[in-house]
């Protein structure tokens, strides 16, 4: 999804069905699309009402427990927390290092995965932005991990019996406090969140300046084919 839209939930919508519009007219199904979307309150209202049309959502840039409660509310298909963009915040602000399950970004992952099994929600996590190997371990039994192809191979070339760290069997046996995120406890637990404040800000700015550069190039590129394109006899 274009990130400047990310605080409007209409026009996410309107962009989401157009994607999805020249997919299926391409003969792919929307079964197999998911629309990527910004986890802020507009964004989350939005992939609401596409999942209610079969339009499957993964809502990005998640990095707080107050998010991911809302995505699951919305009954979103898929959330990606960021591991490694958390633990990035963290190693800056604090100047420590740190490293197995005292990572900040495994931390948050488990407390959300932790929190959707325990209340039975069927939206999927799936850890994004990996640091390390053993941000990887740590997350073993998540639903979904999406892994770099250097951090894939280093994990190919290492020897040892893999632990399950996450399951929803002890999840259901864990006591977590069930939490009611409406919008406005949505905005006081951002507000609160320093990272999580921080990083989707930053997140949606990248993104949005990443869109803007590449649609300057794009018009740079298609004035210097037309340029070069041979023009009809009898043109001026």
């Amino acid at each position: 999804m274009d990130a400047r839209k990310s605080y409007d939930t209409e026009a996410t919508i309107e962009q989401a069905h157009s994607i999805i519009q020249k997919y299926e007219s391409a003969g792919v199904s929307r079964q197999r699309v998911l629309i990527k979307i910004a986890s802020t309150w507009p964004g989350i209202k939005a992939a609401e009402k596409l999942e209610k049309e079969g339009i499957h959502c993964n809502l990005t840039l998640l990095f707080g427990l107050h998010q991911a409660i809302a995505c699951a509310d919305a009954k979103v298909t898929l959330i990606s927390p960021f591991v490694g963009r958390i633990l990035d915040w963290y190693k800056k602000d604090t100047g420590k290092d740190y490293q197995g399950a005292d990572d900040p970004g495994v931390q948050s992952v488990t407390t959300i995965y932790n929190y959707l099994k325990k209340f039975g929600y069927k939206t999927q996590v799936m850890g994004a932005s990996f640091r390390n190997t053993g941000e990887i371990i740590q997350l073993a039994g998540c639903d979904l991990l999406t892994i770099s192809p250097h951090l894939l191979e280093e994990l190919d070339k290492t020897e040892g019996t893999l632990e399950r760290k996450l399951d929803p069997a002890k999840a259901q046996g864990m006591q977590i406090q069930k939490l009611n995120i409406d919008e406005a406890t949505f905005e006081k637990m951002h507000a609160a969140d320093r990272m999580a404040h921080d990083k989707l800000s930053e997140g949606i700015d990248g993104f949005s300046k990443a869109l803007v550069q590449l649609e300057q190039l794009l018009a740079k590129r298609l004035t210097e084919l037309e340029a070069q394109s041979p023009k009809p006899v009898g043109a001026r």
